[in-house]
């Protein structure tokens, strides 16, 4: 079941790849330290424009570890790209134009200050630190994202909402009694079936969950 999920997504993240990037940007709208965000293939994406047609962000990308070659890394990141780069978690801080990052989506601009409870600090602060972090950070889908980045470069804090929230709906998901009742089912049918095909899914399963959470 996860590997036909994960299979739909590069599908998906495919079809994305295939449309033609005609969206055009008004950068008139943008202000230095703006904080910006559109929505990709499996979550919303941050940024911090910093002026002149630049935006910086932390995003995934697999590239870098299976090739050097600098131009192609340099072209905008695919989002099969992004999603390898996930599983992989190898990412950077990278500086690409507002059309490269919105990826054909629409942007959002300082949407966060209606939910963040501290205020923004100034533009030019805000996009002195995003420049700071330009090149390879540690990656955590978790514990270290875009979302991440970008609350820190904007308000002085480390947060993502996004994580938060993904956390919060797991919680309820574990601790519910269907999940309880589902649990004790595949137990009773694990040891029933006692097979090493059971036992190896189960093992890559919670090895999996246990990569991408650190």
């Amino acid at each position: 079941m996860f590997l036909c999920q994960l299979l739909s997504f590069f599908f998906v993240a495919s079809k994305k790849e295939d449309k033609d990037e005609d969206s055009q940007h008004d950068l008139s709208l943008y202000k230095r330290g703006d904080l910006l965000e559109v929505p990709r293939t499996l979550f919303t994406h941050f940024g911090i424009y910093l002026g002149d047609d630049r935006v910086a962000h932390l995003i995934p990308d697999i590239l870098p570890v299976i090739s050097k070659n600098k131009p192609a890394i340099a072209k905008m990141i695919t989002n099969n790209r992004l999603l390898l780069g996930v599983l992989a978690k190898v990412a950077s801080v990278r500086v690409d134009s507002v059309a490269d990052f919105a990826y054909g989506s629409e942007i959002l601009i300082n949407h966060m200050d209606k939910v963040c409870s501290r205020p923004p600090l100034d533009g030019d602060e805000v996009a002195r630190r995003a420049e700071t972090f330009v090149g390879s950070v540690t990656y955590s889908l978790l514990w270290y994202n875009c979302e991440h980045y970008v609350m820190y470069c904007r308000y002085g804090m480390a947060i993502s909402y996004q994580t938060y929230q993904f956390c919060t709906t797991v919680r309820k998901i574990v601790c519910s009694r269907m999940s309880a009742y589902l649990t004790a089912l595949c137990g009773v049918g694990a040891a029933l079936c006692a097979g090493c095909v059971t036992s190896l899914t189960v093992f890559l399963l919670i090895s999996f969950i246990i990569w991408m959470a650190a």
